[in-house]
């Protein structure tokens, strides 16, 4: 069977709905694209390489985070303009974590994302925000979510690590956001990077259009089941779910830089 036949197998089509309503859940239940799942799925399964399975998956994550954002809005659940800020800032700062990439040690800086995770999981249990927090914009507030948009752009350039495991996250212990304000917009704030992203990767020819469809497809069927589940728990399940999630993460990071060294 030739590749192309391959990628419109049965086989292929059903590993891509599958991919996409996992990735669907965690979105909506985590705010965060649901890249951590698309992409080592599409390699192990489907046998792409890192650079297709991450240009898919960041296409696929434009219609999952919208389908998100719209639950979440449902809720009243979303801060739109720190999202945008968060958004514009991310995007300049995913061209200098780009450009840095070639400059930077990747394992050291691997290792330091590990920490930070660490770091975040034990805040997680510390830090429990009021259902009730909201995201007040000020001017010292609005100078910190550029930086923190800056910060997360840059991170996913050079680890391509997906926006909301930093976002979320940070609004909820550095800012007081609760935790469902801090996922709809951290999944605002993913649609324009991943556009932006996406039309980058078509003309590098690193999308496969079909697999993005199916999984996109896919997700959306849960992303709003996902943020259902989100709004019905309590506060501190959701934080003890989310740093699971985080150990998942962190776990996959520092096999990475354990492979890395030992390829060497």
């Amino acid at each position: 069977m030739s590749a192309v036949a391959s990628r419109r197998s049965p086989r292929f089509v059903l590993s891509c709905i599958g991919i996409g309503l996992a990735a669907g859940l965690l979105s909506g239940l985590f705010g965060v694209g649901g890249g951590t799942v698309i992409v080592p799925m599409l390699v192990l399964l489907l046998h792409f390489d890192q650079r297709l399975a991450a240009g898919t998956s960041l296409a696929a994550i434009v219609p999952t985070a919208t389908v998100g954002v719209i639950s979440y809005a449902m809720h009243d659940s979303v801060a739109w303009i720190p999202a945008l800020i968060l958004a514009a800032f991310a995007v300049i700062g995913a061209q200098i974590g780009t450009w840095l990439l070639a400059r930077l040690p990747q394992n050291a800086l691997r290792w330091g994302f590990v920490v930070f995770l660490a770091f975040v999981i034990v805040m997680m249990f510390v830090v429990v925000p009021s259902r009730d927090a909201e995201l007040v914009l000020t001017w010292g507030t609005g100078i910190a979510l550029a930086a923190l948009g800056l910060i997360t752009g840059i991170l996913a350039g050079l680890l391509g690590v997906g926006g909301g495991v930093v976002v979320v996250p940070a609004l909820m212990i550095f800012f007081g956001t609760s935790d469902l304000i801090a996922k709809g917009t951290s999944l605002l704030m993913m649609i324009p990077t991943a556009i932006s992203g996406t039309i980058g990767n078509l003309r590098r020819g690193n999308v496969d259009l079909l697999a993005a469809a199916l999984i996109g497809g896919a997700a959306c069927t849960t992303t709003a089941l996902g943020a259902w589940l989100a709004a019905l728990l309590d506060p501190a399940v959701a934080n003890i779910l989310f740093a699971v999630f985080l150990v998942f993460i962190a776990v996959q990071m520092a096999l990475r830089a354990l492979r890395s060294r030992r390829a060497r």
